[in-house]
């Protein structure tokens, strides 16, 4: 006998779910996911903040007039709408190299209300996509810090999605600042998903794609789409990175999107050492599309969003969401021996000497040995 797999789920649609009620609510149209795989120019080897703020401008025109090239292009050739466009983790500026923190913010970081964010809401209006920037950012309620945020631009130009990355060595993240972020933002702003007409999105910054509870946190909100904007070594071969990607696709039944740079530029880094395989993949952990090494728009594929949505209605094993006891979970995550949330974000050398606690305390508990 041959046994039915997820693939044919998925495809099945609305045909067997029973009740009328989702039948008869109007249904999404499918729409291309585009992984923009784009080089980044970084602002390191810049001698002044002016320098480093004029490269991230010529970088957003340029990476702009991928976007507008990529989208309608692709509705051309497709005959499906690009509706949801990611770009790479800190593709308009690298990431720190050994700057300090007041450095870096004043040749890197973005304010929320700054110049870079408004060129990127005109340029996702212009677009008509939810365009996904990874970016450095200030923030007024925090002075002194940055955090690295992954921002949704709707095609009105407007945020609908802010998620400040929660796991860092060495940049600083609201577990730094606990007790004060959940004071000023609440516990809803630690894990964000954004409902809109084209699935509800959530946010996973690079490595971060190896902790399954980052996703698991907005899987309990609902998100159907998780957008992993990432600069990682590009390879054909299953990395840790790649199989965490489709074991969150299948274990959430969501779609996964990742865009990696196209090469890393301006460093002393090999360029080509953070380039490729940027993808999309569907809720049975298959790759869709994959693009090569260098700027690219093939890794685009199309979301069917009233496929997934019948999958998880749907009784039976398969449904892996529905059988989760949550409540099982919640002591144990609260007597583990691990990371403890700070005061204050430590610098590069305090970040190591916090690890080493870290794994101290482990070894005590008999977590490790």
């Amino acid at each position: 006998m041959i046994k039915p797999d997820r693939r044919g789920l998925l495809a099945a649609g609305l045909a067997g779910l029973a009740g009328p009620s989702l039948a008869q609510t109007p249904q999404p149209e499918p729409y291309l996911a585009l992984a923009l795989q784009t080089a980044c120019d970084a602002v390191n080897a810049d001698a002044t903040p002016e320098a480093a703020r004029a490269r991230i401008g010529r970088a957003i025109s340029r990476i702009g007039a991928q976007v507008r090239a990529s989208v309608g292009f692709l509705r051309g050739f497709t005959g499906v709408a690009p509706r949801l466009v990611l770009l790479p983790e800190y593709a308009f500026t690298g990431f720190p190299q050994g700057e300090s923190r007041e450095l870096w913010i004043a040749k890197a970081a973005f304010d929320p209300k700054g110049r870079e964010y408004a060129d990127l809401a005109t340029l996702a209006q212009g677009a008509r996509v939810f365009l996904v920037v990874n970016a450095y950012e200030t923030d007024p309620k925090f002075p002194g810090l940055y955090f690295q945020s992954t921002v949704i631009l709707s095609p009105a130009g407007e945020t609908v999605l802010r998620y400040r990355r929660m796991i860092s060595l060495f940049a600083p993240t609201p577990f730094d600042v606990w007790d004060r972020f959940l004071d000023t933002y609440g516990y809803d702003a630690v894990f964000p998903v954004a409902k809109t007409e084209i699935g509800t999105l959530a946010a996973i910054a690079s490595e971060e794609i190896l902790y399954p509870e980052i996703a698991r946190m907005t899987a309990q909100k609902g998100a159907e789409i998780y957008l992993h904007p990432t600069s990682e070594v590009g390879s054909p071969d299953l990395t840790p990175k790649e199989i965490a990607r489709r074991a969150r696709a299948v274990e959430n039944m969501a779609y996964v999107v990742s865009a990696n740079t196209g090469g890393l530029i301006g460093t002393a880094i090999p360029a080509a050492s953070t380039d490729g395989m940027s993808k999309v993949i569907d809720p049975s952990g298959r790759v869709l599309a994959v693009a090569g090494e260098g700027e690219s728009l093939v890794a685009n594929a199309v979301v069917d969003l009233v496929s997934l949505r019948s999958l998880r209605r749907r009784a039976g094993m398969t449904n892996l969401m529905s059988r989760q006891p949550w409540g099982a979970y919640a002591q144990g995550y609260a007597e583990a021996p691990g990371l403890k949330p700070g005061e204050a974000p430590p610098d590069r050398d305090a970040a190591s000497g916090r690890q080493a606690e870290t794994i101290r305390r482990l070894v005590e508990a008999g977590v490790l040995r």
